[in-house]
């Protein structure tokens, strides 16, 4: 202002021609002039003025003071005076340098950057992110200035330098990781090989063992090259891969209609040789739901609170009463869950929720007790947004139907909440924060952190520097529901449980415990001891370990590698793209359908639709099941193949005609490998199956057990129609079509009701059912059907070079026949418990004859 006013004087001054001329001042301006002069001068002096230390003031004299400060002791500072001073030392008052200023605090909201990593680092709370260097080292969860493709921003936005893309980024790399590993061959597909190649060696030797017999005997060599043939097409179990594609492609369908989806077939058979299930803890063992399960009050109540997820299900209950609490019912526990949900900013709708996990599991417990509108009863005026360094946030409101004074809630860490209250809330009175009520939730904030859970304290009050301390709250992302069931039904059938997850040593504890890992008794081993452990002192110890904690998608692959070393099948679950690398390696990739990553699905061999971990249970109950149905099948095969080879060796050894002609042999490999064969593929689970212990994966299909029952069936068959054959045999020994068709339907006959003992390889038929199976009846019924349209169609009697066993009008009886229908006529009658007429059916001659024979 008085610059001014001297620029405008200073205009007064004008040069004229070539001479200095200067204008005279009129009375007023000289007057003017001289006040600026002396403004400029009264300004110049208020800035020598300076504060004076209050050790050398107590040395000075009033007046000193007084003309050392420009101080009138009369009238003290003009105004003058003191708009100048406050322009150069600032107000009277203190600025408090942790109280950030509004300008600050409104960037700080689009800089406060929270990321959700759970997919890389199974952390369930978001990662703060800054723009500050680090100093140090460290692994995926501590990189606090690194955002990674394929996480989710949780909160806030920002900008950043972009230093990898594609495979040069950490997606990138875990992705080249599991390109990297190959996937190991099932062990349903070794044994198969196996088995194959066994199974072709024996036959051929016995085929070509024959034809040489035959032909040094003076046989047709024409005749013995088609037995030949027709009895490697027999004896080769050509049906077997279609059995087991059927029976694999039955069993999936069955799982997926209970919500498992099974991308390859020999899959969901590997499960029942499984004999340990690694599993990823978040989203998989838990439901990625951060949820309230406890609360303490600060006069010392404790709650506990049941329901999973961000919804209203599930109760308060006061401990040890049990009382459930509803809305203020209990004073102390309302105003704790009342300053959790109004010092929030999450919302849940329809069960979603948006904004923070913590939060939301908030405003959950607000819900479950009927308070989740009791923000709408404050406005909201102020908001303290939460931040890493003060480690709690606070919103000023004034309640909207009561005149009464603004009120501040805070919710943050214990220690940190703690130092603003003066009070403690004791039933709804505030008492004074005494050193020994503070020990005391100290001691309870430590209790809980014990167990895994994240405590969070709230307090409120007229002031922050005047608040009532109300109480602490647990929160932790809890176990799925029935996973704890599962866990013990695997434990109970042979299979260890192991959980690996890139959270804190305290909270897989915790869940590992809540979900019955080992009953409680757990080891645990971080990801630090995993990478620096040698692959073969990880292989000796990975199995005594239940608990893998803080590991990253490296640890995990070494952790799957070394299992597999030490003999296990592996199975391995999980839902970000830190698990792909051991979805891939493992036996078993399992892959959660609605949390799950595109990269977790894309890399696992099974996906939970609905990312229940119990449908493992039925999954390895199917897998138990179809190994079962295949051995059934490879028992009624090779033993319908042992007996057809037999019967034509022994017959040729023995230089007797053969027993059955080409057609024939070929019609039984047509049963051998068709509808009763194959029905045995669909016979439903047993119940005891996930009893059962699994597989060793170094036992071959073809154990002792087995086939000691092949060779017992084989030698029945054999024995049975070999006797039939010598019966039937003319005088001559020379073959003719009654021989050969009787023998022909006695072998199919014996073959069916084998198939029929092959259901189940420890229980008999009255134990399993007869109408259990009733695609297997079906079948049977279809071959005896078409047994006797071989026989007796005579277009088809040309092909087989078969005959009529006797007119459907004939009875041939003979007192063994008659025997036998007087046995079924008299335990007919018993079942029936009435008189049942003499049998009025015609038999057909032979078999007549067969009952006969059977009966001697």
């Amino acid at each position: 202002m008085v610059e001014g006013r001297f620029s405008k004087f200073l205009k007064k001054l004008a040069f004229s021609g070539g001479g200095h001329q200067y204008q005279l001042l009129e009375r007023g301006e000289l007057e003017t002039l001289i006040d600026g002069h002396n403004e400029l001068k009264a300004i110049e002096k208020e800035k020598t003025v300076v504060a004076l230390p209050a050790k050398e003031a107590s040395k000075c004299h009033r007046e000193d003071l007084a003309k050392a400060f420009y101080v009138d002791l009369q009238n003290g500072l003009s105004e003058f005076s003191v708009t100048q001073r406050r322009l150069v030392h600032g107000w009277n008052e203190f600025v408090a340098d942790n109280t950030e200023p509004v300008w600050k605090k409104y960037l700080d909201q689009v800089t406060d950057l929270l990321v959700d990593e759970s997919s890389f680092t199974g952390e369930a709370e978001p990662s703060s992110k800054t723009d500050t260097p680090l100093t140090g080292g460290g692994d995926l969860t501590t990189l606090s200035n690194i955002v990674f493709m394929g996480t989710l921003v949780q909160y806030g936005k920002g900008q950043g330098v972009v230093i990898g893309t594609g495979e040069r980024s950490q997606f990138g790399e875990v992705f080249k990781m599991m390109q990297a590993e190959e996937t190991p061959k099932t062990p349903l597909q070794k044994s198969m090989d196996k088995l194959g190649k066994q199974l072709t060696l024996f036959s051929f030797g016995i085929i070509g063992l024959i034809m040489f017999t035959g032909w040094l005997q003076g046989k047709h060599l024409l005749s013995m090259f088609t037995i030949g043939v027709s009895l490697a097409v027999a004896a080769i179990p050509e049906g077997l891969p279609i059995v087991v594609t059927v029976t694999l492609v039955l069993g999936v369908l069955r799982m997926a209609r209970k919500r498992v989806i099974v991308k390859k077939l020999p899959i969901v058979e590997t499960l029942g040789c499984c004999n340990v299930i690694c599993s990823d803890k978040t989203g998989t063992l838990t439901a990625n739901e951060m949820t309230v399960t406890q609360l303490v009050t600060s006069d010392g109540l404790h709650a506990e609170v049941s329901g999973v997820g961000y919804n209203g299900q599930g109760t308060v209950c006061l401990l040890p009463s049990k009382e459930v609490i509803k809305q203020f019912s209990n004073i102390s526990v309302g105003k704790l869950v009342e300053a959790g949900c109004v010092a929030n900013n999450a919302t849940i709708r329809k069960n979603a929720m948006m904004g923070q996990p913590t939060e939301g599991a908030l405003v959950a417990l607000a819900m479950k007790m009927g308070l989740n509108d009791i923000k709408d009863s404050y406005k909201r005026k102020k908001e303290i947004p939460f931040s890493s360094e003060q480690k709690w946030m606070a919103v000023q409101c004034s309640p909207r139907n009561e005149e009464q004074e603004d009120i501040y809630f805070m919710k943050g860490a214990f220690e940190e909440v703690i130092r603003y209250c003066t009070m403690y809330n004791h039933g709804g009175i505030p008492l004074p924060l005494t050193p020994q009520q503070r020990a005391f939730c100290q001691q309870e904030e430590k209790r809980m952190g014990s167990l895994g859970l994240r405590v969070l304290a709230l307090a409120s009050g007229p002031e922050l520097g005047e608040l009532t301390f109300l109480g602490l709250i647990g929160i932790i992302d809890p176990p799925r529901a029935g996973v704890e069931e599962a866990v013990h039904v695997l434990s109970d059938s042979g299979l260890s449980v192991k959980m690996i997850t890139g959270d804190a040593l305290e909270t897989a504890l915790a869940i590992g415990r809540n979900i019955g890992l080992c009953n409680g008794k757990l080891s645990a081993m971080s990801g630090e001891e995993v990478e620096s452990a040698e692959q073969g002192e990880l292989a000796e110890r990975v199995g005594k370990v239940s608990v893998f904690f803080r590991t990253s998608p490296k640890h995990k692959l070494k952790i799957i590698k070394a299992l597999q070393e030490s003999g296990a099948i592996v199975a391995m679950t999980g839902d970000g793209v830190n698990d792909a690398v051991a979805l891939k390696s493992a036996d078993i990739g399992i892959a959660m359908g609605r949390t799950g990553t595109d990269v977790s699905k894309e890399a696992a061999n099974m996906i939970l639709v609905d990312d229940d971990f119990s449908a493992i249970m039925n999954a390895v109950e199917e897998g138990k099941g179809i190994f079962h149905n295949i051995k059934n099948f490879v028992r009624f095969q090779l033993s319908t193949s042992i007996s057809a080879l037999s019967l034509i060796t022994l017959s040729t050894v023995c230089n007797l005609p053969s027993p059955l002609n080409a057609m024939q042999i070929l019609w039984i490999n047509i049963i051998m490998d068709g509808p009763p064969a194959q029905s045995l593929g669909v016979e439903p689970v047993d119940r005891d199956t996930l009893r059962q212990p699994p597989r060793n994966v170094k036992d071959v299909i073809l154990g002792r057990a087995l086939i000691l029952k092949i060779l017992l069936s084989a030698a029945t068959i054999i024995s049975g129609t070999l006797f039939i054959f010598w019966k039937e045999m003319p005088e001559d020994k020379a073959s003719t079509p009654r021989t050969t068709t009787m023998t022909f339907t006695c072998f199919v006959l014996f073959d069916l009701f084998n198939a029929l003992t092959c259901r189940s390889q420890t229980k008999l038929i009255s134990e399993i059912g007869f109408l259990r199976n009733r695609t297997f009846l079906y079948s049977v019924l279809g071959s005896v059907l078409g047994q006797l349209a071989v026989i007796y169609l005579p277009p088809l009697q040309k092909v087989f070079q078969t005959e009529n066993l006797g007119a459907l009008g004939e009875w041939e009886g003979s007192p063994g026949t008659a025997a036998v229908l007087a046995a079924c006529t008299g335990q007919l009658q018993t079942f029936l418990g009435r008189e049942v007429p003499a049998w009025g059916l015609p038999v057909p001659k032979g078999l007549g004859s067969f009952l006969d024979i059977c009966t001697g």
